[in-house]
């Protein structure tokens, strides 16, 4: 039998979600599991700016990718270099999970076996006190001078990898992507491979966690599979049943699973079903006639432009608005220190925090930014997919406010816009759900309707 051969990767990326961000770099080393064949980086050009605060983590900067190819210039030479390899990374449904948007997004389906050394570090090395690549690279002596860059930690990866297979040859017998056992292949046996929401319960027929995904049945695998910590071992232990909603659409998708969270507030979706917003986004005018923005706790007798559920939730939603618009961080309090904000001294800020900038001028930077918490138009139809070939998936937006989604035979929804409001069914309104919308509707190229 062959010996596997391993493209170890790792990239960099202007964010963490691959639906909404690009990857700025990559590496592949090529290893036949004794040595290293072949090695490749480059930086892409995002064709969107890169945030501050990446840079900050990264280093990477505009200036660096303003003249880097696009990825769809290297996109070929990445499918050359893994083909019939297994690709190896740290955490590495990240990195795969990027780049098989990226190639999605070309109309490529990129598919490759993967295997993740923080699961192989975790059953050969157990013990260590955290399994970050950092710290563990630190724990076990491995060098890493260029931290948070694509060569770096990809070749960090390939030193770690060395060390385990020192220790078990044949990683693909620990290779944690398949189903790992007969209760995992009758959970997943008839899941279907659609978009929609997924439900677990335990033994008890307690409702546990409810989830989305385009992709119902792989995540579904995924959750079965995570021995990443904890929490998410204690929670594939208690999973007795899984039950699930098709709804074709994303978006739908998106929203059911928001309204379910709230409704059941299941135990292990703690992160996601807060329900109570103790900080908000303000304005005022200061005695200079700047429009200020200010995130503070929230009280009675003010209504906030708004809400979030803690304050650090809430500066960095506001540091995003201020790279976006070119606001001034120290008039929207970001930065305390007299003189000039940070974004004036590295040309993001047009000198407001020292009056270089007219109010009236920043005072329209700030308004376009608000604008942004409201839709365009008042009273519309989202259109997305359907259940199947047959129907279309509709949300409602009724004076500015979510009104519900349903499903509409796509014959009857082309005779008349009446067959389209008798569809909706009624979902309460609330800012989230108003923000899946908006981001949803910015990425995808879904069908607005007016009414």
């Amino acid at each position: 039998m062959e010996s596997p051969t391993y493209a170890i990767i790792d990239i960099e990326t202007t964010g963490l979600s691959p639906s909404s961000e690009k990857i700025t770099e990559i590496a592949i080393i090529i290893h036949d599991g004794e040595n290293v064949v072949k090695e490749f980086s480059t930086l892409f050009n995002p064709q969107r700016k890169i945030p501050y605060r990446i840079t900050q983590i990264t280093g990477i900067n505009n200036q660096m990718v303003n003249n880097a190819p696009k990825f769809y210039e290297v996109a070929k030479q990445i499918v050359e270099l893994t083909e019939n390899k297994i690709i190896v990374g740290h955490n590495v449904k990240f990195d795969y999970g990027f780049i098989r948007s990226e190639f999605k997004s070309l109309g490529y389906d990129f598919k490759r076996q993967t295997l993740d050394t923080i699961k192989l570090a975790r059953k050969l090395i157990p013990g260590k006190p955290s399994y970050s690549l950092g710290k563990l690279c630190k724990s076990l002596e491995i060098q890493n001078p260029d931290r948070h860059r694509a060569l770096g930690d990809a070749t960090a990866t390939k030193t770690l990898f060395e060390l385990l297979l020192s220790i078990d040859s044949n990683p693909e017998n620990i290779n944690l992507n398949g189903v790992q056992s007969d209760l995992s292949k009758s959970l997943v046996k008839d899941l279907p491979k659609k978009a929609g929401v997924y439900y677990f319960y335990n033994n008890r027929e307690e409702l546990i966690y409810v989830g989305k995904s385009i992709n119902i049945h792989d995540r579904v695998m995924s959750h079965l599979n995570n021995n990443l910590h904890k929490k998410a071992i204690e929670m594939k232990s208690a999973i007795a049943n899984v039950k699930y909603t098709v709804t074709g659409s994303e978006l739908i998708a998106l929203l059911l699973e928001s309204s379910e969270i709230k409704k059941h507030q299941p135990i292990y979706n703690r992160a996601q079903r807060r329900t109570f917003f103790n900080y908000g986004l303000y304005s005022f005018y200061d005695e200079q006639a700047y429009l200020n923005l200010k995130v503070m706790k929230i009280v009675n007798e003010l209504s906030p432009i708004y809400t979030y559920s803690s304050i650090n939730e809430g500066k960095e939603h506001l540091e995003r608005l201020c790279e976006e618009y070119g606001l001034c961080q120290k008039i929207c309090g970001l930065y305390d220190n007299s003189g000039a904000c940070f974004y004036y001294q590295i040309h993001q800020c047009d000198g407001a925090c020292i009056g270089e900038e007219e109010p009236n001028s920043y005072n329209k930077k700030v308004t376009l930014a608000l604008n942004n918490f409201h839709f365009e138009k008042q009273d519309f139809f989202v259109i997305d997919q359907g259940r199947n070939k047959d129907e279309i998936g509709v949300v409602k937006v009724e004076k500015g406010k979510y009104a519900g989604f349903g499903f509409c035979n796509k014959q009857l929804a082309n005779e008349t816009m009446e067959n389209l409001h008798e569809q909706i069914t009624f979902y309460s309104d609330n800012k989230e759900v108003r923000q899946i919308i908006r981001s949803f509707i910015k990425k995808s190229k879904c069908r607005i309707i007016e009414f």
